[in-house]
């Protein structure tokens, strides 16, 4: 009996150890976002940021969006927002922001991203995150 409920033990083990070898790590139904390792800072203080994004649609109404905000030193600032398509397909994301680029300098600074969903099933517009990233990102 000792030996039958060892082998099953040792044979669930190696189940579930060639399952996890053959799922990659971002299969399956999630909702992801990346912020791409560069930003802008234009003549005119336009700076932009960007990345990807990847939402499922989930049947429930209001609209997906991806917000960023841009912090270096003691300075913090919404940078855009891009409506986001949730189809299940990795897509970019572009958020500028025109006039806020002489309060930031070139050089290392950390963004903030969020995908959002503002959600009306109680009536009105709720906030539910989807997912964040934070990431360094190099302003040029």
């Amino acid at each position: 009996m000792r030996v039958r409920l060892a082998l099953g033990a040792a044979a669930n083990t190696l189940l579930i150890a060639g399952l996890a070898a053959a799922t990659p790590a971002h299969a399956g139904r999630f909702d992801d976002l990346t912020v791409n390792g560069t930003g802008t800072v234009a003549a005119d203080g336009t700076i932009t940021l960007s990345g990807t994004y990847r939402c499922l649609p989930d049947g429930s109404p209001g609209p997906v969006f991806v917000s960023s905000t841009l912090v270096q030193g003691d300075e913090s600032t919404g940078i855009g927002g891009t409506h986001a398509v949730c189809d299940g397909q990795v897509r970019e994301w572009t958020n500028s922001s025109k006039g806020t680029g002489s309060r930031y300098e070139r050089g290392e600074a950390t963004v903030r991203a969020h995908l959002m969903k503002l959600s009306t099933k109680s009536g009105l517009p709720m906030p539910q995150p989807l997912a964040r990233e934070e990431a360094q990102v190099q302003l040029g």
